[in-house]
């Protein structure tokens, strides 16, 4: 009966050892600041986005199935051919025609898109130029690629910590404290702005482009940003 009576006995001893953890864990907190600091820049678009599609109708619905894979296929080839474009199929959809009243199928139309991408905005954009005479413009975007980001991200980090740091100490000095701890600190990335579409009119124009002749291109700007919030906890005197 000894044996289990020493067992209680320190299972006891090892909850009270652990009470002052938990008390100061708990313990409220005094003198905390919530802080925040945000850094950013405009970083260059370096990454072309084209949607190209081609829309095809035909009484017979197999030959414009073969018609549609024609184009498509002869599209990827020659896209294959032009030095770091990357090539994806996007969706390809056919739906019925019908008379005007509406009654019986007259014909069959079917939607394929082709996306291609390059940070090489030259040789895309004379790459779809070549390729409108037998596909259609769906919508040309600019955005910053993931490379870049990620660069410009890791770069903005460290500014962020240190416009952090100096918000902390400028608090601490205003509150009369000779120091402070960090409690907590948050580092997000603000997001960017979305991928600038193309304006409506210049891919109206560029669809009208004979081969050989590029559209001249503006890609834009978009902002990459770091926030760094977090609570210091100063120390009064």
């Amino acid at each position: 009966m000894i044996v289990p009576f020493r067992r209680a006995g320190l299972l006891a001893l090892a909850v009270l050892a652990s009470l002052p953890a938990l008390a100061d864990s708990a313990a409220p907190r005094y003198n905390q600041v919530s802080l925040r600091a945000e850094v950013s820049r405009e970083v260059p678009h370096d990454l072309m986005q084209v949607n190209l599609y081609s829309e095809v109708q035909h009484a017979d619905a197999s030959q414009l199935a073969g018609e549609t894979t024609r184009r498509l296929n002869a599209a990827v080839e020659r896209a294959r051919k032009a030095q770091g474009v990357k090539i994806s199929l996007g969706s390809r959809n056919s739906y019925p025609v019908y008379d005007k009243d509406g009654s019986r199928i007259v014909a069959w139309r079917e939607r394929a898109n082709l996306h291609l991408e390059s940070t090489d905005f030259s040789a895309l954009s004379q790459l779809t130029a070549d390729l409108l005479g037998d596909l259609k413009m769906g919508g040309m975007e600019f955005a910053v690629a993931d490379a870049t980001r990620r660069k410009h991200e890791d770069e903005l980090l460290r500014e962020a910590v240190a416009a952090f740091k100096a918000r902390a100490q400028l608090a601490t000095e205003a509150l009369g404290a000779h120091g402070y701890r960090l409690v907590n600190l948050d580092l997000n990335g603000s997001g960017m702005h979305p991928p600038i579409p193309m304006r409506a009119a210049a891919m109206k124009s560029m669809g009208q482009l004979e081969a050989a002749q590029p559209q001249e291109i503006e890609a834009g700007t978009s902002q990459v940003g770091i926030n760094a919030e977090g609570v210091i906890e100063v120390q009064m005197p």
